[in-house]
């Protein structure tokens, strides 16, 4: 029989009770793979957000499309396509908006290229032909509107 002491009977308790390296990399790695799930989740968005968004998009492109008419010193086009929920300036590339909007173009009739697509146009001096963009989305309208002898761009939401 061996005898064994309480020092040493102690001690090996001690050992048995903790945990392995090996487990405490186990346990991290399955927190980890778990929080990478919970955050990857997308948070459905409202179209009365995507409407606030699309009326910030729109109102920097006419804000850009009117800085680029003072600066080459020629007119730029504004155009919005309510149909294909698209728009674009000058020789850009058309952006898309989301399907879950409704926009429309308020302008002189002379800026119609049809029912759907219209105009806005800046002039050298900044000035424009004037109009106004409605985006809506959910319970939200959001109103962006160019003033036609400043050429400003202004943006007001308009609940329901």
């Amino acid at each position: 029989m061996t005898w064994r002491s309480d020092r040493q009977i102690s001690h090996r308790s001690r050992a048995e009770a903790g945990f392995t390296l090996i487990e405490l990399i186990v346990v991290m790695a399955v927190m980890a793979l778990m929080m990478a799930m919970v955050t990857s989740r997308n948070a459905p968005v409202s179209p009365a957000t995507h409407a606030r968004a699309a009326a910030r998009e729109i109102s920097g492109a006419l804000r850009s499309a009117r800085s680029e008419a003072i600066m080459t010193n020629s007119s730029v086009a504004f155009t919005l396509d309510a149909a294909g929920n698209r728009y674009w300036w000058g020789q850009r590339q058309p952006q898309l908006l989301t399907s879950d909007l409704r926009v429309a173009l308020m302008t002189t009739k002379d800026m119609m290229v049809n029912d759907a697509v219209g105009k806005v146009r800046f002039d050298p001096d900044g000035g424009s032909t004037g109009g106004r963009v409605a985006i809506a989305g959910g319970d939200h309208t959001w109103w962006v509107g160019v003033d036609w002898l400043s050429g400003r761009v202004s943006v007001v939401e308009k609940p329901r």
